[in-house]
């Protein structure tokens, strides 16, 4: 069963101009700005993947509090990804089983699930080129300025002390000017 496309975060639609006229969410929540801090449980290649990408990350506006336990599963995939591929380089792709029959490494098919669940992590965070160009970050959620309207009034010499155009001309807007 297919579930359709998933979707858009409102700030997302703001910036290109809900080009679907669909109603958004005006109580979409939106996380506070603060930096997540490493959670202790990770370690080694893990730990250094974090700290080489959080802050970064938040920078961009896509890492925040919320946001740490996927963050932390990225980190540990990547952790386990690593680990994995070091004992591969020690040990045979293929081995023998105690039966005799040839079987794939364990350390492979570890290796091969955390790429999988990786690659997940990685779009969600936005860590590929691809996923970059459909994320948006919190910082471009501001929200649109008004419009400004600027009307110009070709008033002959003898108008300009009409008193029906004495308080009727009214500009408005940080940028309007005549």
């Amino acid at each position: 069963m297919t579930l359709g496309r998933r979707p858009q975060p409102t700030a997302l639609r703001r910036a290109a101009g809900n080009p679907g006229k669909r109603a958004w969410n005006h109580d979409e929540p939106q996380p506070p700005e603060t930096m997540p801090e490493c959670p202790p449980h990770l370690d080694g290649e893990a730990q250094a993947e974090w700290h080489r990408l959080a802050s970064t990350l938040h920078q961009m506006g896509v890492l925040t509090t919320v946001d740490r336990a996927a963050m932390a599963a990225y980190c540990q995939c990547w952790g386990r990804w690593v680990e994995a591929e070091e004992k591969l380089k020690v040990t045979p792709i293929m081995l023998k089983s105690p039966s005799g029959h040839v079987q794939q490494s364990p350390w492979l098919s570890i290796a091969n699930r955390q790429l999988e669940l990786m690659g997940r992590f990685m779009t969600e965070l936005g860590l590929t080129p691809a996923a970059r160009s459909r994320i948006v970050s919190l910082r471009e959620a501001e929200p649109a300025q008004e419009p400004v309207t600027v009307v110009r009034l070709i008033v002959g010499p003898e108008d300009r002390d009409h008193p029906a155009l004495a308080n009727e001309v009214m500009i408005s807007g940080p940028d309007a000017r005549l």
